[in-house]
């Protein structure tokens, strides 16, 4: 095996030899730095280029997480505002091998998750003559803050995927990749953020192919509202009442990182509660200020019709079963959404609608899925799983590929309905009895994680499933 020590722009780093399933080796590098430590007067803004450093830098760890809200574990991970690092995996350092690159953008609703190997082992992949990457990116307040100002215009997050996009594009040669076969792939809050990068004029050229899995960016959840309203309802909550913005940027760069975290629940409307998803913290369509470059700066679903889009081949889809992940929290709801089903419209049509018309559609929409038997029982919760499956993934995912199939852009449109035991959200959760595939339940078919380890180690049949 060649030398893991490789020189990017910044400098020198040694990573580690791994092992496949199958024992075969390949090259590990983790933590690598590609951008400075957004903290201080840094906090909330675009990330800058890293620096330089000497001698070599170890690459065998993974750097820290971004402080953010576990809601798998309900718990506040600690983590770190240093937290924007990335991982390269690689069976070849050869400079001219011109191996493709797949870029990993990890979901979590914009609020948690990591590119950590821990959940997303690259082993599967990189028996497909790949580089993968993955990368973390800030999260929730620190990284989707919107005071709609030219210091703090938001999607400070997103502009982090970009600037590590970059570092591919300059370092990725020095592994064995190929810097003009770049694809982005991603699930959930990390397709729709694919789906961003392909209408950002910020990531044109950064990619040349795109994966988007469950989630597109012109869907409700993608896009955040009332941002600005929402920043000062943090404070309020931390203590902080002001009007003033200045003042308000000021106190919220003061707050340690961890308080910042699990602020999408706490600051939901009485409205947001029951309707969508709670995905608050996000990315915003941002106002164009002097001397600032915009991530994106017109509605999504505009950009499409307009063409102002990063023509790429793309892959897209959702699993069938989508909105099992949702059941359990539908039925705590159930009630509230049997008294009022006008909660069930989505917010782009409740924005166009008078209140009358939305009372009429939402009874429709019940009516439609779960009969006049309305939610809450065990007869209808099919079709609820139904409901959602459609209203936040299957509706926008087919409408996205829609509008951008008329740009005459090669688009492959999947439906991912398998069940195995690497369906492992759908098994977790307790619902292995119902059909299809659960959201997330796709990512055990792509990664290796402590959550399949024992299925595809003990079983072949399983095993010839993934490779």
């Amino acid at each position: 095996m060649v030398d893991s020590v490789v020189t990017v722009k910044q400098g020198k780093i040694k990573g580690s030899v791994q092992k496949l399933l199958d024992g075969s080796p390949y090259l590990s590098f983790k933590g690598i730095p590609y951008a400075q430590p957004p903290v201080g007067d840094l906090r909330f803004r675009a990330p800058l280029p890293p620096t330089p450093w000497s001698g070599i830098r170890e690459a065998t760890d993974h750097g820290p997480i971004c402080s953010q809200y576990d809601f798998s574990t309900n718990q506040i991970l600690n983590g770190s505002e240093d937290c924007l690092f990335l991982n390269v995996y690689s069976k070849s350092l050869k400079a001219n091998a011109k191996i493709p690159v797949m870029v990993y953008i990890y979901g979590g609703g914009f609020m948690s998750g990591s590119g950590n190997q821990g959940s997303y082992g690259p082993e599967f992949l990189l028996q497909h003559n790949v580089v993968v990457v993955s990368m973390n990116y800030r999260l929730e307040v620190l990284g989707f803050l919107s005071l709609d100002t030219p210091e703090v215009p938001g999607n400070a997050g997103m502009k982090d995927q970009v600037l590590a996009l970059r570092w591919v594009k300059e370092n990725i040669a020095k592994f064995g990749g190929d810097p003009d076969n770049v694809t982005i792939f991603g699930e959930s809050a990390g397709s729709v953020a694919v789906t961003y990068h392909m209408i950002s004029p910020m990531s044109n050229g950064l990619f040349h192919k795109a994966i988007a899995q469950s989630g597109v960016c012109i869907d409700d959840s993608g896009i955040a509202t009332g941002a600005k309203e929402r920043a000062f309802r943090v404070a309020k909550l931390l203590g902080k009442e002001t009007t003033d913005v200045q003042e308000l940027l000021r106190f919220l760069r003061s707050v340690p990182a961890t308080k910042l975290a699990n602020m999408t629940f706490v600051t939901e409307t009485a409205d947001e509660k029951l309707r969508g998803v709670p995905m608050r913290f996000g990315p915003v369509v941002e106002n164009k200020f002097m001397n600032t470059e915009a991530f994106i700066s017109e509605d999504p679903a505009n950009a499409v019709l307009s063409k102002k889009v990063n023509k790429v081949p793309l892959i897209i889809g959702y699993n069938s079963a989508e909105g099992l992940i949702m059941l359990a929290d539908q039925m705590t709801k159930a009630e509230r959404l049997n008294a009022n089903s006008s909660y069930l419209v989505p917010r782009e049509l409740v924005q166009k609608v008078s209140f009358d018309k939305m009372k009429d559609l939402g009874k429709q929409i019940m009516n439609f899925y779960t009969g006049d038997k309305g939610m809450g029982n065990h007869d209808t919760a099919q079709g609820v799983v139904n409901m959602r499956t459609d209203m936040h993934f299957a509706y926008n995912i087919h409408r996205f590929t829609h509008l951008y199939s008329s740009l005459e852009a090669p688009v492959y449109m999947y439906r991912f309905d398998c069940a195995t035991q690497l369906n492992v959200v759908k098994n977790f959760i307790g619902l292995s009895h119902m059909p299809g595939a659960c959201h997330a339940d796709d990512l055990f078919y792509f990664f290796f994680n402590e959550l399949n380890k024992e299925i595809v180690t003990s079983q072949e049949s399983l095993r010839r499933i993934v490779y």
